[in-house]
């Protein structure tokens, strides 16, 4: 166990990692192999191990620590990143990970690693502990853009519910990398729900509403709601009535 606590200090690690920890590349996989086989540590996929903490016998690291060493570029998103922040109300054994580098998607320890192309570089953020997750408003955003990834819009508005605060400067920052007409219509219709609650200001609005164009979208997949001219989109008539069932209620603007 000469090298046991170094590995449960860090938590993760790759074969390098013990190379530089022991000095020697064969000693390395040799005590790599052999911790396995002790139950000190755990091979996550290729290449990524966790150390175990014996004394109750669980990773010593979290679903989100693992999730954003995959790949050098990789990061916990969409319905994930909001479980990182404690504002999901569905449990969920799927952790999205968003990755400029393809990956494999992979079952570990009964948590299910789910590769998403990276489609925007801005907005992540490193915690204290490693961990690489998307800001609040580019979860915020992520979200409304592809509200399924986040499973239904119910979820999405109850986990929006949930947030205290986010910087529309940043919102309108996530809004502009992706670039997309659609994206402005919806985040400018569900956001309306939230704007005293947010603080967020008529030139936000007024902004998401520049980019809209003659083309009328739908909000989800299964086409169902009203027109609102203001937006160009069919969705619900009235967010709250979406919400209502769940035991809380979305107070509409005026």
């Amino acid at each position: 166990m000469k090298y046991y606590e170094r590995l449960l200090e860090m938590g993760y690690f790759t074969h390098d990692d013990v190379v530089s920890l022991t000095g020697n590349y064969n000693t390395a996989g040799s005590l790599l192999t052999s911790y396995q086989q002790k139950g000190y540590i755990q091979k996550v996929r290729r290449n990524l191990y966790i150390a175990i903490n014996l004394a109750d016998g669980w990773p010593a690291v979290s679903k989100f620590q693992i999730a954003g060493r995959i790949t050098p570029t990789a990061y916990v998103s969409y319905h994930a990143a909001f479980d990182y922040y404690g504002l999901a109300n569905q449990v969920s054994y799927h952790v999205q990970v968003s990755s400029e580098t393809p990956f494999d998607s992979f079952y570990f320890d009964d948590i299910f690693y789910n590769y998403i192309a990276s489609h925007i570089k801005i907005g992540v953020i490193t915690d204290r502990r490693g961990v690489r997750v998307t800001g609040i408003e580019r979860t915020v955003v992520d979200g409304i853009n592809d509200i399924k990834r986040v499973m239904g819009l119910e979820e999405l508005l109850r986990c929006l519910q949930l947030v205290e605060s986010v910087c529309e400067e940043t919102l309108l920052a996530c809004l502009a990398a992706y670039g997309k007409q659609a994206l402005y219509q919806k985040t400018g219709y569900i956001l309306r729900y939230f704007q005293s609650d947010w603080n967020l200001s008529e030139s936000f609005f007024a902004e998401c509403a520049s980019y809209i164009n003659k083309s009328t979208r739908y909000l989800t997949e299964s086409r169902e709601g009203i027109y609102h001219p203001e937006w160009r989109l069919v969705a619900p008539a009235d967010l709250s009535e979406v919400t209502r069932k769940f035991g809380y209620e979305i107070t509409e603007y005026i």
